[in-house]
């Protein structure tokens, strides 16, 4: 066909009218420019190029930016806080958390193991109760580690106070949430029972046990526990001994826990 030909059926149809021409030139700029926008937003929001958070908790600082750095992510510390069994400055948890998918360069936030502990005064709870010595260790930021019973006649009275096994004079500075063992009266007359503890975190577990002059023995954790966060929301699931109302075991006796993050664990042995 010549050129002449084409011309003819251009102008038959009446394409080379110029306001038709102008038409097709602004439909063909709004394309491109369509085109144009979609291919920016997608470098801009980096639209299908989402990553996976990794796993940074009980990492120290230096390890969590290095392994954010190879999954092209960054890390911030938001929050410290003072664990004493935890390492300085290991991360303890992290915003977003593992698994979660995010853009490249997302900041990952993250609370740590605090590396300068806080320092406390040691109070003097010889003479005390049980119940007054929880309470007063609470109140100066300190818990209670081992209860040891020794012959006296008055039972669960505190006969001496112990850091790392050795005797702590009151006034000492010590590091906040530090465990203070216990020595305490027994005068061969008296027993506890075992309360139930299931179902519950293993700080209230603990706590529970000491109000009942009862030790935490063990610790076991299921296999769905896989790091620091997982622990802290674990929950007993089965404790030995079992729960029992009758008073009949020694002063200071163990009780071994297993815990899980699974809740439902502990109804099911429950029913068994």
């Amino acid at each position: 066909m010549t050129k002449n030909n084409i011309d003819k059926i251009k102008k038959k149809a009446g394409w080379d009218h110029p306001i038709l021409r102008e038409i097709f030139k602004a439909i063909g700029f709004v394309i491109v420019l369509l085109i144009a926008a979609s291919l920016f937003l997608k470098i801009v929001t980096r639209h299908n190029q989402e990553l996976s958070v990794p796993d940074l908790s009980g990492l120290t600082l230096d390890e969590a930016h290095r392994i954010a750095k190879r999954h092209k992510l960054r890390v911030e510390v938001s929050d410290s806080v003072f664990i004493p069994s935890v390492s300085r400055g290991i991360v303890l948890k992290q915003n977003p958390k593992a698994g979660n998918m995010v853009k490249k360069n997302r900041r990952i936030l993250l609370t740590i193991n605090t590396i300068q502990p806080k320092l406390v005064t040691m109070p003097s709870v010889t003479g005390f109760s049980l119940r007054q010595a929880l309470a007063e260790l609470e109140a100066k930021q300190l818990s209670v580690g081992r209860l040891t019973y020794v012959y006296d006649m008055a039972t669960d009275n505190v006969l001496s106070q112990k850091f790392n096994g050795r005797f702590i004079a009151p006034g000492t500075k010590i590091e906040a949430g530090s465990q203070i063992d216990l020595e305490l009266g027994d005068n061969g007359q008296s027993a506890t029972s075992i309360p139930d503890v299931t179902g519950v975190s293993l700080q209230l577990a603990k706590e529970i046990l000491l109000e009942n002059s009862l030790n935490l023995g063990k610790i076991h954790y299921d296999n769905l526990v896989k790091s620091y966060s997982d622990t802290v929301s674990s929950v007993v699931i089965r404790q030995i001994p079992s729960p029992t109302r009758v008073t009949s075991y020694p002063l200071g006796t163990e009780v071994e826990l297993f815990l899980s993050i699974n809740k439902e664990k502990s109804k099911a042995i429950k029913t068994e």
